[in-house]
């Protein structure tokens, strides 16, 4: 058996961590394929269904920087149950009303915004906690794990089992997404020990403002030019892919030929190499380095776009998501890797917020974007734009990703100690 599995993954911090995070990512899961469906079936205006992505991704613009402040100000594992516990009495009441007959669209799109809302919070608690429980040394293949275990239940699992659940009542996704959100509660609540951000021995004091505290984040990662350079990419390769994204529909029927069920796995060669990817990805960067990992991940980027601009192959088109997946699941472990190396603990929360915010922002302008340029250009116009963002964004990083920048920041010890927690 896998040592680390033998020394670290069944250490019950991380396990209970683990378990709790995978479990919150089937539930959301669930409410993201039983949303719409809900919709759909209560309206045919193709405004109203769109609004329940709308609400979803609303919250990350508007409190994900808020969102790092209270994580860095609060012990972050009563704020991820305090969280939890919220949405589990949401997602009953959201529950409850449907089963009953007394939901409604704005009852759902309300609890949407709460549970997404929570969600940010809950996603940068859970990773400024990561390097307080896992040794240095062994971030990678913790932070492997954690998103190969979200992307099998969000990307894989929830989508048919959510589908199932809404056809025998409209309401019971909603209802084991509240059990799932419980369940991560408890296993949280089991995890000892203060996870407060500490300077030194002592706690920082809290003495500015919300604003002042998010400037001070800000500009600390403006300051940093490896954790800067990857944040700025997340945006823009976001909203390059999310265009491609927002009509691949459109591309697997014209072009490809594919029907429901085709353009259905598509997504799932995706998914497959993102598990992939976490699951071996540690060992992976072990022997090729961060640096050509991040490197051969924009060249992939780029081969992603060429192939859905190009090509009329599905065996093409299924390959290259794949390879994406699978560069997907590593570049998650080296950038949350390194930005949890880099950062001290204080701004933990701060620095992992703003690039959810920065993700959140490239998505929306993504979806966007994808809708007008094939409308305007044609179906590949969406592609060919990616296709020419992707080589530039190579170009211009490439000396950023250099091995000696990388190797420092692996080697440079944590900029200050955390409080080990109790077990």
């Amino acid at each position: 058996m896998d040592d680390w599995l033998v020394g670290q993954f069944i250490n019950p911090v991380i396990a209970k961590l683990w378990a709790a995070s995978t479990l919150s990512a089937l539930g959301s899961g669930l409410a993201t394929v039983a949303a719409p469906l809900f919709v759909a079936s209560r309206t045919d205006d193709p405004l109203v269904v769109a609004g329940a992505s709308a609400v979803a991704w609303l919250p990350w613009l508007l409190f994900a920087l808020p969102g790092g402040v209270l994580v860095d100000r609060m012990d972050r594992r009563r704020l991820m149950i305090v969280i939890d516990l919220v949405r589990v009495v949401a997602l009953a009441v959201l529950a409850t009303a449907i089963i009953s007959g007394r939901g409604g669209v704005a009852l759902l799109f309300a609890v949407l915004f709460l549970v997404n809302t929570g969600e940010i919070v809950f996603r940068a608690a859970s990773q400024a906690m990561v390097p307080v429980v896992v040794p240095r040394h062994r971030l990678e293949r913790a932070n492997g794990w954690l998103s190969g275990g979200a992307t099998l239940m969000h990307s894989m699992l929830a989508g048919p089992l959510g589908g199932f659940l809404f056809a025998l009542s409209a309401g019971s996704p909603f209802l084991v997404n509240a059990v799932t959100y419980a369940l991560s509660a408890v296993l949280v609540a089991l995890i000892g020990g203060d996870f407060r951000a500490a300077v030194g021995d002592t706690h920082e004091p809290r003495t500015r403002s919300m604003g002042g505290e998010i400037v001070e984040g800000l500009r600390w990662l403006a300051n940093q030019r490896l954790l800067r350079t990857m944040a700025v990419l997340i945006g823009l390769l976001n909203v390059t892919l999310t265009a491609a994204l927002a009509v691949l529909v459109l591309l697997a029927g014209e072009r490809l030929g594919l029907g429901s069920v085709g353009y259905g796995l598509l997504f799932t060669c995706m998914a497959t190499g993102g598990v992939l990817g976490a699951l071996l990805g540690d060992r992976i960067i072990a022997r090729i380095s961060a640096t050509w990992t991040i490197r051969i991940g924009l060249l992939v980027e780029a081969g992603l776009h060429l192939a859905l601009a190009a090509s009329r192959s599905t065996i093409v088109v299924g390959f290259a998501l794949f390879a994406f997946g699978v560069h997907g699941g590593l570049w998650n472990i080296v950038s949350n890797s390194l930005r949890q190396r880099l950062t001290p603990p204080n701004l933990q929360g701060r620095v992992a917020s703003t690039n959810l915010f920065v993700a959140a922002g490239g998505n929306c302008v993504g979806a966007l974007l994808g809708g007008l340029l094939a409308a305007r250009f044609g179906i590949t116009a969406p592609y060919w734009v990616g296709l020419v963002v992707a080589i530039g964004v190579s170009a211009a990083t490439w000396r950023v990703f250099n091995r000696a920048a990388v190797a420092r920041a692996f080697a440079d010890p944590p900029p200050v100690e955390s409080p080990a927690p109790v077990a």
